[in-house]
């Protein structure tokens, strides 16, 4: 898997494959934040009428069931971003 340094290299898309593959059963409500991270580049972009930010932040409010060290290191980084 990848480290944290390479986490900052990524687009927010690429981070959402990255979810997808660690995260086996996704929480439904934060299912259709992570879509939209699929289509984003970075948290400046829009997603329909929502700021990436705010698709960033509410994927991370409904990830809390999602543990581990990748989970820790993935939101980390979603955080720092969406500042």
């Amino acid at each position: 898997m990848e480290t944290k340094s390479e986490y900052r290299e990524m687009s927010i898309g690429q981070i959402a494959a990255v979810i997808q593959l660690d995260w086996v059963k996704v929480n439904f409500a934060a299912q259709p934040y992570l879509e939209a991270m699929h289509s984003m580049e970075s948290a400046r972009d829009m997603y329909g009428h929502d700021s990436g930010q705010s698709v960033i932040l509410y994927f991370l409010n409904n990830a809390r069931q999602w543990t581990g060290e990748t989970a820790r290191e993935v939101k980390a980084e979603l955080k720092r971003r969406a500042k």
